[in-house]
Parts: C-alpha cells; sequence; structure tokens
C-alpha cells in the first residue's frame, strides 16, 4: 500500500511507493482522473499525484519553493488555465469553500477546462484575453487572495499587474511563472528573469522568492511576490 503523508503546506500530501515519493492532492471529487493521471485510494479519500513536468506549480513545489500562498478557502485569479491541470490540483487544495477563476483566451483548449468546471463547481472558467482585465471583471467580483499567471506572452509582467491592480488589495499574494523565451529568444534568461524582476518590483510589488524551475522547466522561473501599499 502506498504510504500517505501531510506535506509542509496544507492541502498536499506526499505518496511514496515502491521507492518513489510524488507529491499530491486528497481529489475533490471521488475517483476522477483529470489528465491521465493514476488516482491513488485510502480510507480517507482519494489522492491524485501532481506531475511536475506538466504544472509550473507543481514544479515550484516539488523544488521546494519556501511559501504556497493558495490554501483551504483561498480566492484565486488564475490567468492562463489551458485545459485544467494545474486548475484542478488548486481546486482540491481550495476546497469547496474556495473558488478557482480561470481564465483562458482559446476556446478549443478551455473545452476541457469548461468540462472539469461541470463536476468541480469551485472552478469558474473565463474564456477572456488575460491582457484586458476590465472584460472580465464582473465575473470575478471581490479581491483575490492570490493572482497566478502561466502565459506565453512577451508582456508577462504587464499582463500579471493589471490584473493584481484590478482584483486584489493591500496583503494579496502573485504567483507569475516567468517563460523567459517568450519574452527574448536571445538574451541570457538572468538577463530576462533579472529584467522582469526589476518591473514587477517597478511596480510595487515586494518579491519574495525568485525560484528557478530548471530542470523540470528550462528557461523558467517561478516568482512569489505580495501586494504592498505603494503598488502603482
Amino acid at each position: 500500500m502506498p504510504r500517505i503523508e501531510n506535506h509542509k503546506f496544507s492541502g498536499i500530501f506526499t505518496i511514496a511507493e515502491k521507492g518513489r515519493t510524488s507529491i499530491a492532492t486528497r481529489s475533490l471529487i471521488p475517483n476522477q482522473s483529470v489528465y491521465g493521471e493514476k488516482v491513488v485510494h485510502s480510507d480517507d479519500g482519494d489522492y491524485r499525484p501532481w506531475a511536475p513536468r506538466r504544472s509550473k506549480l507543481g514544479a515550484a513545489i516539488q523544488k521546494g519553493i519556501t511559501q504556497m500562498p493558495i490554501q483551504l478557502g483561498s480566492r484565486v485569479l488564475y490567468l492562463g488555465a489551458a485545459s485544467g491541470t494545474t486548475v484542478s490540483h488548486c481546486s482540491d487544495i481550495v476546497g469547496p469553500k474556495g473558488v478557482i477563476y480561470a481564465v483562458e483566451f482559446s476556446a478549443r483548449t478551455a473545452r476541457d477546462l469548461i468540462q472539469l468546471a461541470e463536476s468541480r463547481t469551485n472552478i469558474v472558467p473565463i474564456v477572456d484575453d488575460a491582457r484586458y482585465p476590465a472584460r472580465y471583471a464582473a465575473l470575478v467580483g471581490s479581491p483575490m487572495d492570490v493572482v497566478y499567471q502561466d502565459l506565453s506572452q512577451p508582456d508577462q509582467a504587464r499582463i500579471f499587474f493589471e490584473n493584481i491592480k484590478k482584483f486584489t488589495s493591500f496583503g494579496a499574494w502573485g504567483m507569475i511563472a516567468i517563460k523567459a523565451r517568450s519574452i527574448d529568444s536571445t538574451s541570457s534568461v538572468d538577463d530576462i528573469i533579472g529584467q522582469e524582476i526589476s518591473l514587477l518590483s517597478d511596480y510595487g510589488l515586494e518579491i519574495i522568492e525568485n525560484l528557478d524551475l530548471a530542470p523540470l522547466e528550462k528557461d523558467h522561473h517561478l516568482v512569489l511576490c505580495r501586494v504592498t501599499e505603494g503598488i502603482m
């Protein structure tokens, strides 16, 4: 039988089986596999292993990020939700009293996200462009606890900030997966990440952590920040 233990972050677990250890979440929906992951059954529920090579957030947790703002009951704005792989694990974590507003631009990709939301009532799928937060502001409503972004755009920092400015208040958290090669294909990754972090700081965000996701994700960093009183 697999050995299931609590992770250091609430709502996340470790599963040890056959000499291998993986992170996991307790599934909000019994016996539901979202992206082909094996469901591990236990007396206290079903657990879904979280593949770090298919999720920037999963990779960050696997690599030892120091804080995890997405918790039980959190209100999360997720930009770049795609088909819902990472969103599904966030849905497990926030539970029935939390909510994930999942924004995805591609209508084709969002089909799986919408289908996922049919069984998970704490996911609100929004098929729209994250560059224009005013267009979906009426759907999101009250302030978010966390804005999480995973977009392949050259102006990632600006999009992130515009959504933070629109949907959060002092003390809220931001998590951005910076994709260096979507910003610049020739400069060094360190220079690109440094420039993006400087831009986030100029916007008034407090940088808490900058985590390189290699080798799980090449040329990607996960940056954790907080909203300060000095936000522009």
